[in-house]
């Protein structure tokens, strides 16, 4: 028989199924995969439940409903003072990943060069090697996981069409402060091109630091594509409903590639993230603090048992290093401990392009305090 395709094929499960079949094989608690398993507002449940019966389930406008697209562009207005018109400049997508992969097939041309920061999500390369892009890839190093300005310049050129920035940054919790960023708008108007930003994290930022948008620079509202998600925002993966702000231009051109991906998404679901998005800013800042508690709790149990902790500023992860308590390199760490601890992690060399030796491990935070106590005490006894 003929082949499959040879870009999906060249790729094996991704590490996240892996993990958690092992997780489910030993009985383990999963900190691995990255959601919650707490935390859901009852509130927002219900909206989605009684829009059911009291909205049309027949196909909603491609662009999203008018109510959710009101509320995004509400919303990035009371938290970072972009004036959008939401019949212009905002779309719905089903979850963020298929915000970023209608957004990578819209802009790149087979031979187009994206700049990529890693470690990364594991959907961005596949992603950007279908549409034919070619990734240039800037490497973050530990434990500061500074922006290198001087490789990140080198990876642009005339060919660069885009670069693809996620902040807060999964794997690693970073949070790119305001002159990295203004290190990347410089680059992507020097070499005229786009930045799509995943700032799916947008709403889980620590210790008091303030969450930038590159949207928000100056000259840089008709270059970048911007990505939210409710599913992060409010614990509810499942939902997979994501949005996107741009310039109505780009909108345009996004919309072509969303309405031959999943052209739209279910209508209770879109109706009660738009309730959710409305709250009050204390309902934000609530969100926050009660996930930098987890952080705060997780990571002192952590360093408890022998762990050097790397800083996470956001996100639902932190970064320990293996080599203080064992000789393990992170792949046979997290299957060890999954099968002798019953405790899940995902190694951080699964976030590269290339293989790389690693003694990094990143594990999930977002769980409620009786599994993470109960994982601690598992692991406490395996080493």
């Amino acid at each position: 028989m003929k082949s499959t395709n040879s870009i999906l094929g060249s790729y094996g499960t991704t590490i996240f199924e892996v993990m958690s079949g092992l997780a489910r094989e030993h009985g383990a608690i999963n900190l691995g995969q990255g959601f919650p398993e707490d935390g859901f507002d009852q509130d927002i449940l219900a909206h989605a439940a009684s829009s059911l019966t009291e909205i049309s389930q027949q196909y909603p406008p491609m662009l999203g409903l008018p109510s959710l697209r009101e509320a995004v562009a509400e919303h990035d207005r009371r938290f970072y003072g972009l004036d959008l018109d939401w019949q212009r400049h905002v779309m719905v997508t089903s979850g963020a990943t298929e915000a970023l992969t209608a957004s990578l097939l819209a802009l790149i041309d087979p031979g187009d060069e994206v700049v990529v920061i890693e470690p990364l999500y594991d959907t961005y390369l596949p992603v950007i090697r279908l549409a034919g892009g070619i990734a240039k890839l800037v490497r973050l190093e530990a434990p500061d996981w500074a922006l290198p300005l001087d490789r990140l310049a080198e990876a642009f050129s005339d060919r660069t069409k885009l670069i693809l920035l996620n902040s807060p940054m999964n794997p690693i919790g970073k949070v790119f402060s305001r002159t990295e960023l203004e290190a990347i708008a410089k680059l992507v108007q020097a070499y005229d091109c786009y930045a799509i930003c995943d700032e799916v994290y947008e709403h889980l930022v620590f210790d008091g630091r303030p969450h930038i948008p590159l949207i928000t620079l100056p000259s840089m509202a008709e270059r970048v594509i911007r990505i939210g998600s409710a599913g992060k925002t409010f614990s509810l993966t499942g939902w997979k409903i994501g949005y996107i702000t741009a310039s109505a231009d780009l909108i345009g051109k996004l919309g072509r590639a969303h309405q031959f991906l999943t052209f739209t998404t279910p209508p209770n679901l879109q109706q009660a993230v738009a309730y959710g998005l409305s709250k009050p800013l204390q309902y934000f800042t609530a969100i926050t603090a009660a996930m930098q508690q987890k952080r705060d709790r997780f990571q002192a149990a952590m360093q408890g048992l022998g762990f050097d902790v790397l800083p996470s500023a956001g996100t639902y992860f932190t970064t320990v290093d293996i080599k203080s308590v064992c000789d393990d390199e992170d792949m046979a760490f997290c299957q060890r401990i999954t099968r002798d601890a019953r405790v899940a992690a995902i190694p951080l060399s699964a976030f590269y392009a290339q293989p790389v030796t690693s003694t990094l491990v990143r594990f999930c935070f977002a769980k409620p305090d009786s599994m993470i106590d109960q994982a601690i005490d598992r692991l406490s006894g395996a080493l």
